[in-house]
């Protein structure tokens, strides 16, 4: 939240004066509140030895209070925690740290009272850069009108007075339309006996705070108030929730000033829209083959047609690791700060581009012009056609003062990537560790590389012209985004390339022997394994994570809010070994394991028995049939009767695969490679506990062990030992481990920017995760397939929480179309169950239907709905002609899927001149009371329609009308 404290500056004074701190706040037994602050009598931010606060009783609330002695002209940053009785934090204030300093005239010995409220994650939600600088931007400036306005003057002391108390009244209200004015009313004579043209009108201090000053008596206590704003035509707006109450106690030794900072005005909750796309899936009339940067200024004027105020992309850094279409994953970064030259529009490299490359660049777009994207294709182009802009641009551009101004900004990073992509195109590969004397990065190595003199550098100079030009292209449309009220959001992936610059400039960071991934969950049931090394974050504390704040910090140089990819990673990662190909036989991490004597204390002595996978004779007969003794001498050694092992040179998935590879070749294998696969794979997996590879005493319980055969053949005992440590492990054991890892790490990531966090948190949630994510302030995701309430087959919008985005669908799962025609009987469920029809649904998703599932969530309680656009096509018939399956972005099943997908089959020009289509989502936006930008295109007729009219219009796709499939204009 905003700074809440004193404002006004003192002449120095050897004088004291009583500092009096009071906050309320419900703790929990054995828990303190502290305040600690940037001068040493406040501890000089040393939680150890800052001052102790002691609860009281007043009513139904407990205040913690404390007082010190301070010289005048004192002035402190300050902060609150909650500790435990040794002093460890267990709960920090969220947002900025508050300022304290001495009002003017304050005399020796009197008491000055800060009475602050707790700041919530969520309280800070206003001031970030979404709202501040994009949703509520001013066309007016209100620290110039500061300026020049009168400054506040302090009122009179009321030393002689002790009847009476200055009290300031400080709320921060950061949306304020030009004209409006803040005030307090109350039931004080001060404060305007509840009318407003007598109320105290409040100033503007600065970072969105508004504050005024009164001298109040005695007589006026207790006092009811609250805040309100009043237009220029004098429309009144008060705050919402009951009056808020000041008690003073004259009978003992009261303050003389009470500076009553009261948190954020209480307005009706702020709720938006947005749509949610990938930048390769834009397509515009200039753009070659891809989408490109410049095109987000084409569908920011689309999103504010159609009244979104968010425009969301998946992540747009350079992916370049292979050379191939596998570099379509956009999670897999060859570098966390280099963008991505695929969405270099060549056309504004130059003004003065020559004629023969002009018609190369349109030759290049009719080429490309296809129906999914060409990857190789418009990245060799692209490159191609850049390199030879480079050749005759290249002097100009590294001598002018913007790029030198961009190099010096940015050469910590640009430096080893520009050397990366050098290395990694001479060696013919991106696994650093086959670049010789080069494996191993050093910053002397790196300047020799990067030197100005090397024979070379005109590659190293191609590729910072690139990241330049990406630079001001992508600057040029996030600086659009906002002067037209439309958030761009992006997106923070939870893992690198293991061949990638981060991996070789910091190969501390990571533990390159792991691989990261998901457990199973709804998007795949053998588990995911991404191929990421999973991240040292011991190793990364040491500098309190400045390789991510640096992440956080270069992201926010063009959005104001973004996705924080699997933030269950943040609690805790699934750890695979680096030899895995699947996901299933993983741990967490960090994790507290099952020791070996807390297994032998429970009975359990054969551990082999229950680490080894357990392999039969009769299984592999079950498995391969005739075939299964030639598996058997190929790939297993019988080291007793009918039990088989693994041979040492195919015990892994990553041997299987190849000597199964092997074998194929040799044609001794007659069935599909793919099955032969899974049913080896399965015999490795069969096992009941995962030996630590670091630990050979730890042990964690397999994952879903009941379903293999090697639990099943286990004694009763065995199995109900086994069953009570497996829910422990996953359900219990771990929460408060995992809850202090998240609030170690998440608040770093938030304070290092000013964006609005939001976090993906599908899949297998702990409990820790949402009460985390509440008091951090971060925004959780919801998606109605995938709900996180037990016994539900389907979410229910209208439950869903404030601090929620909603969506139908996303890029890892299939469109809303897909998913309603791919399964019969789940899609007669919902009808039954959420339309509330009995009748059989459509076969297809009709725009009918489409509107249905869209109102539900755009009516929701949720802060945003954010709908891709493949969803919102589905509202008119005419992008409707393809199968709904060739919708799909992503298929989290398949590591090396292709991401092509045009999510635009129609230019974003076209789209723009779709009235009908913009008229049906404006009016889906409108009609449901959340927020959208103003829009300037008066001939699509879509200002003023009344709430009322919205809401007959939206009648029309009731469920009785689904149900009888009657048709509907759309």
């Amino acid at each position: 939240m905003a700074n809440l404290g004193l404002l006004y500056g003192s002449k120095t004074s050897n004088s004291s004066v009583i500092v009096s701190f009071r906050i309320p706040y419900f703790t929990h037994w054995g828990q303190q509140i502290l305040v600690c602050g940037s001068e040493r009598v406040l501890g000089a931010w040393n939680v150890k030895k800052g001052l102790l606060l002691k609860p009281s009783h007043e009513g139904d609330e407990l205040i913690w209070s404390g007082t010190l002695s301070v010289p005048a002209g004192f002035n402190s940053e300050y902060s609150y925690y909650v500790v435990d009785d040794e002093k460890n934090v267990l709960r920090s204030e969220a947002g900025k740290t508050r300022k304290m300093s001495l009002p003017n005239g304050v005399r020796i010995g009197q008491l000055v009272e800060l009475r602050d409220l707790w700041q919530a994650g969520s309280d800070d939600l206003p001031l970030r850069s979404a709202f501040k600088n994009v949703i509520f931007r001013k066309s007016w400036n209100l620290e110039a009108e500061r300026r020049v306005e009168k400054p506040l003057e302090p009122v009179q002391n009321p030393s002689d007075d002790k009847d009476s108390v200055v009290v300031q009244f400080r709320v921060c209200c950061p949306n304020v339309e030009q004209g409006t004015s803040i005030y307090v009313i109350g039931s004080s004579s001060k404060l305007g006996k509840w009318k407003i043209e007598d109320a105290l009108k409040l100033s503007y201090a600065g970072e969105s705070v508004w504050l005024a000053e009164s001298v109040l008596t005695k007589d006026d206590f207790p006092i009811k108030y609250r805040y309100c704003k009043s237009d220029k035509a004098k429309n009144i707006a008060v705050e919402t929730g009951g009056n808020r109450e000041l008690l003073v106690d004259f009978s003992t030794s009261q303050p003389k000033y009470i500076v009553l900072s009261d948190g954020l005005m209480r307005e009706m909750p702020w709720r938006g829209a947005g749509v949610a796309l990938p930048m390769f899936s834009i397509r515009s009339e200039a753009d070659v083959g891809v989408g490109e940067f410049l095109d987000l200024k084409l569908l920011v004027d689309w999103a504010v047609q159609s009244g979104f105020h968010l425009v969301q992309l998946l992540p747009i850094n350079d992916t370049s690791v292979h050379g191939m279409w596998w570099d379509s994953y956009p999670y897999s970064s060859l570098s966390v700060f280099a963008l991505h030259p695929l969405y270099l529009r060549v056309q504004a490299l130059s003004e003065n581009i020559s004629e023969d490359i002009k018609q190369e660049i349109q030759r290049t777009r009719e080429h490309l012009d296809g129906k999914v994207v060409d990857y190789e294709g418009a990245m060799a182009a692209k490159l191609s056609i850049a390199k030879k802009i480079y050749s005759v641009e290249k002097k100009t551009v590294f001598n002018s003062v913007a790029y030198q101004n961009f190099f010096s900004e940015n050469q910590d990073w640009l430096k080893p990537y520009a050397a990366f992509c050098f290395l990694r195109d001479f060696f013919e590969t991106s696994d650093h560790s086959q670049w010789g004397r080069f494996s191993h990065f050093s910053e002397d190595k790196l300047e020799k590389l990067v030197s100005i003199d090397s024979i070379h550098y005109d590659i190293i100079g191609f590729h910072y012209y690139i990241q330049f030009h990406l630079h001001i292209q992508l600057s040029e449309a996030s600086e659009y985004a906002r002067a037209k009220g439309v958030v761009l959001k992006g997106d923070l992936p939870i893992g690198v390339d293991r061949n990638s610059v981060d991996t070789w400039v910091y190969p501390s960071l990571f533990r390159m022997n792991t691989s990261t991934g998901a457990p199973p969950d709804y998007f795949d049931k053998n588990g995911q394994n991404w191929g990421f090394p999973t991240y040292n974050w011991e190793e990364m504390s040491k500098d309190n994570y400045a390789w991510w704040r640096n992440r956080l910090t270069q992201m926010a140089k063009y959005f104001t809010a973004y996705r924080i990819d699997h933030i269950l990673g943040f609690f805790r990662i699934w750890e695979l070994p680096e030899h895995s190909l699947t996901g299933l036989c993983g741990k967490f991490r960090p994790s507290i394991p099952l020791s070996q004597e807390e297994l032998e204390k429970e009975g359990l002595w054969d551990f082999n028995r229950l680490s080894r996978p357990y392999i039969r004779q009769q299984m592999l007969q079950e498995k391969f049939g005739s075939s299964w003794t030639i598996i058997a001498s190929s790939f297993l050694d019988e080291y007793q009767k009918d039990h088989y092992e693994f041979k040492e040179e195919c015990n892994t998935e990553k041997k299987i695969a190849s000597k199964l590879k092997s074998c194929l070749e040799k044609s001794i294998l007659l069935e599909s490679e793919e099955k032969l696969r899974r049913n080896l794979f399965d015999l490795l997996q069969n096992v009941v506990l995962i030996r630590d590879p670091e630990d050979s005493k730890s042990f964690y319980p397999r994952f879903n062990l009941e379903d293999t055969s090697s639990f099943n053949d286990l004694d009763n005992h065995s199995k109900d030992v086994m069953k009570k440590l497996y829910y422990d492990y996953y359900f219990q054991r771990q929460e408060t481990m995992w809850r202090q890892n998240a609030l170690k790490t998440l608040p770093v990531l938030m304070n290092s920017s000013d964006m609005l966090a939001c976090g993906e948190d599908l899949g297998m949630i702990p409990s820790c995760v949402h009460p985390v994510m509440q008091e951090l302030g971060l925004i959780g995701l919801r998606i109605q397939r995938m709900p996180n309430e037990p016994g539900l087959e389907f979410g229910i919008p209208s439950q869903y929480s404030y601090m929620t985005v909603n969506a139908p669908s996303c890029h890892d799962c299939s469109t809303l179309r897909a998913w309603w025609e791919e399964d019969e009987e789940r899609r007669s469920r919902y009808f039954k169950t959420v339309v509330g029809a009995d009748v059989a649904p459509p076969d297809r998703c009709t725009p009918e239907i489409a509107h249905f599932v869209l109102r539900q969530h755009v009516e929701s309680p949720s802060m945003w709905s954010i709908f891709p656009l493949q969803d919102l096509l589905a509202l008119k018939e005419e992008y409707t002609t393809r199968p709904a399956v060739e919708e799909t972005i992503n298929d989290p099943t398949n590591p090396k899927h292709y991401w092509r997908f045009p999510g635009v089959h129609v230019t974003i020009e076209s789209l723009l001149k779709d009235r009908e289509l913009v008229s049906v989502i404006k009016g889906l936006v409108r009609s449901s009371g959340r927020s959208y930008p103003p829009s300037q295109d008066d001939e699509l007729q879509l200002e003023k329609p009344s709430i009322e009219n919205g809401k007959k219009e939206e009648a029309q796709f009731t469920a009785s009308k689904l149900a009888n499939k009657e048709a509907v204009t759309v």
